[in-house]
């Protein structure tokens, strides 16, 4: 009979916190949408990633611009003209490869290409931030080129 009871008070228990809703203004926006970590609603910042590109790819120890990133960041520079009230954090990346101290700076150096190239298209200085994960937040795990190409990159996410 007990593991009854329990059962019941553990099964109500989901059912309450599944029937919680976020409220406006804690972790959502008005509609009760989520945000991103920079305050932009998640929507947002998926329909942006899909349809525009949010990340540009490097190749090993490197921080050029190839003419496909260059065409992704082209593609963001004209999304951010018509979306002058958002900000960007472009986000370095690197491989597993290196140690912590290189990868951070080559990570930086990832970050502000891109920067500069969405500068060179007439998007201001003050709307972009960086940082340098270094090889701290990998896209995809594994030590095999596969895995390493996903991670050496920069990200562009969306900001308030």
């Amino acid at each position: 009979m007990r593991i009854g009871v329990k059962f019941g008070t553990a099964l109500s228990a989901l059912f309450l916190l599944a029937a919680c809703e976020t409220p406006p203004g804690a972790g959502g926006d008005e509609f009760g949408n989520g945000l991103n970590e920079n305050g932009v609603p998640s929507e947002l910042s998926r329909s942006f990633a899909e349809n525009v590109g949010d990340r540009v790819y490097f190749a090993f120890d490197s921080s050029v611009l190839d003419s496909e990133a260059q065409r992704t960041l082209e593609r963001q520079a004209g999304w951010l003209r018509d979306h002058g009230d958002l900000n960007v954090v472009i986000e370095g990346h690197c491989d597993e490869r290196g140690t912590r101290e290189y990868n951070l700076a080559l990570g930086e150096r990832r970050a502000n290409a891109a920067s500069e190239y969405l500068q060179s298209l007439g998007i201001s200085a003050a709307r972009i931030s960086t940082v340098s994960y270094g090889k701290e937040r990998p896209a995809a795990l594994g030590s095999d080129e596969s895995a390493w190409s996903q991670n050496r990159r920069s990200v562009t996410v969306l900001a308030r």
